[in-house]
């Protein structure tokens, strides 16, 4: 049960992650358009703080890794998301105003909203990483597997999203549903039994 929690947390992670980024092309296009220079624009945002996000939750886990730490970082990058549902419109009004170049306007605007939940959901994997393999010659599998798994809710968050989501629901109440999951997850990690947290400290006890 404690690796099935893992494993549901940096799936949906990563469905996460995809959802934004969908979402974001939809936020933008009011403003700058659809063009290839506003993709190009959110894909270098949530690229570049993911890699981030993957520095920093490696160096995260050196220090006392828990999975109520995980948790707290999942339940993290949703709180950073609200934002984007609070002042979202206010900022791409300004940004557009301000900037009247597409290529820089859209890459201000995604910069300002979806680095910060992006770089913390990038902390994720590598942190669950740490908390699942106790074993050092299990790493490469361990990880191989969890990155599966990430990867596949990334794929999971994209077509739900594009074919499903967008076609019931507006870009806001996407959102605030994401957020909801995220807190719900975390919710759950929390309230564990105590049996799984003995699970989880001989695990990170055995952990090298």
């Amino acid at each position: 049960m404690y690796r099935t929690l893992l494993y549901l947390i940096a799936g949906w992670s990563g469905y996460y992650v995809m959802g934004i980024e969908l979402l974001g092309g939809r936020l933008l296009a009011p403003y700058f358009g659809s063009s290839i220079y506003v993709w190009g624009a959110i894909i270098t945002v949530f690229m570049l703080a993911l890699s981030i996000g993957y520095l920093c939750g490696g160096r995260a886990s050196l220090h006392a890794p828990s999975l109520e730490r995980l948790a707290i970082i999942l339940v993290a990058a949703a709180a950073l998301t609200l934002p984007i549902l609070l002042y979202g419109d206010a900022l791409l009004d300004r940004v557009s105003g301000a900037i009247g170049d597409p290529r820089f306007g859209s890459l201000t605007a995604a910069m300002a909203l979806f680095f910060a939940p992006t770089l913390v959901s990038g902390m994720v994997s590598p942190y669950a990483v740490r908390l699942l393999v106790a074993d050092l010659r299990a790493t490469g599998a361990g990880a191989g597997k969890l990155y599966f798994i990430s990867t596949f809710g990334s794929a999971a968050g994209t077509l739900l999203t594009s074919f499903y989501l967008v076609l019931y629901l507006e870009v806001n109440q996407i959102l605030l549903l994401m957020c909801a999951v995220s807190m719900a997850v975390g919710a759950l990690v929390w309230l564990r039994p105590s049996r799984l947290r003995a699970e989880a400290g001989r695990l990170n006890a055995d952990a090298p």
